[in-house]
């Protein structure tokens, strides 16, 4: 079951990406980035108010949002420091490079956490699964060789080492959400709702000092409709994949992998709505990443 939540997870990523793509084309990036996480926090406040004053409404649906001790609060803190820095990177990268190219990077990140799982938790892959984590990176080595038709260095341009830190980040607290679900035995809901709200701080204090005084900068933000959907999208996606972390026989880095199917969505659909170059031969280490998930999938 847990498989088919991450599936669910991806279907949602590869939107997110697709509206995260036109949200900070052209744009200010952060306060991009606070409106969708702020986004989220409203979106899931309700359940957080509704666990205050109708309890056993919200555990009849699964909804409710527990209390947890401060000693939580300061584990919530820290993923909330990794993933706004990682996404700080990632959107700095999306503005400047081809979703084509931003996301098969990204696709990296089970890469990591692959390492991660094996040293951290134990976890054990069999021979196909070493082949297929191997098909993705090589991959995505043949995306950078690609990306040099498109003007974009990889050794040189600074957005490409930036899309890399945010996806090693990413990795990192993807680890670390297995921790924070099967470790502390936190609701999904529970720690969607104060990422959100330590990270919306996090982000604003950003924007109070890098953004809002400069007055060229606030008159070149542009609001758009996908801003909000970024965030909504988002945590449609982190909750399946929450549900499935909940699961004790979940695979951290077989859930990274079969995450990086939302590729699918992202480079095909996107490369059709941006109309980026060299879609064609995309598809060829698209199809490696995809092998790659497959023998995961099947392994």
């Amino acid at each position: 079951m847990w498989m088919y939540l991450g599936l669910l997870a991806a279907l949602f990523l590869g939107l997110h990406n697709l509206c995260k793509k036109h949200a900070v084309r052209g744009n200010e990036v952060f306060p991009v980035l606070l409106g969708t996480i702020s986004t989220g926090f409203l979106l899931l406040l309700p359940l957080y108010l509704g666990s205050i004053f109708y309890p056993e409404l919200l555990t009849d649906y699964g909804l409710f949002i527990q209390k947890i001790s401060w000693e939580y609060h300061g584990y919530i803190i820290i993923k909330s420091f990794i993933m706004a820095s990682s996404w700080v990177l990632a959107y700095q990268a999306l503005k400047h490079l081809p979703i084509t190219i931003v996301t098969p990077i990204r696709s990296a990140g089970p890469f990591f956490t692959f390492i991660g799982a094996i040293l951290i938790y134990q976890e054990r892959p069999n021979f196909l699964q070493w082949i297929g984590f191997f098909l993705i990176i090589l991959s995505v080595l043949l995306y950078s060789r690609i990306g040099k038709k498109e003007g974009i260095n990889f050794k040189r341009n600074k957005w490409i080492f930036a899309i890399i830190g945010a996806t090693f980040l990413g990795a990192s607290s993807g680890l670390y959400d297995k921790f924070l679900i099967q470790r502390l035995s936190l609701m999904p809901q529970t720690l969607q709702f104060w990422f959100c709200f330590y990270t919306t701080i996090i982000l604003l204090i950003i924007v109070l000092i890098t953004w809002l005084p400069k007055a060229d900068k606030r008159n070149s933000f542009t609001f758009r409709w996908t801003i909000p959907a970024v965030g909504i999208l988002l945590q449609a996606a982190d909750y399946f994949y929450f549900k499935a972390l909940q699961d004790p026989e979940a695979l951290i880095m077989l859930l990274s992998a079969i995450k990086r199917s939302q590729i699918l969505i992202a480079v095909v659909i996107g490369g059709l709505i941006f109309k980026e170059q060299n879609k064609r031969k995309k598809l060829i280490p698209l199809a490696g990443i995809m092998i790659g998930v497959g023998l995961i999938l099947y392994a």
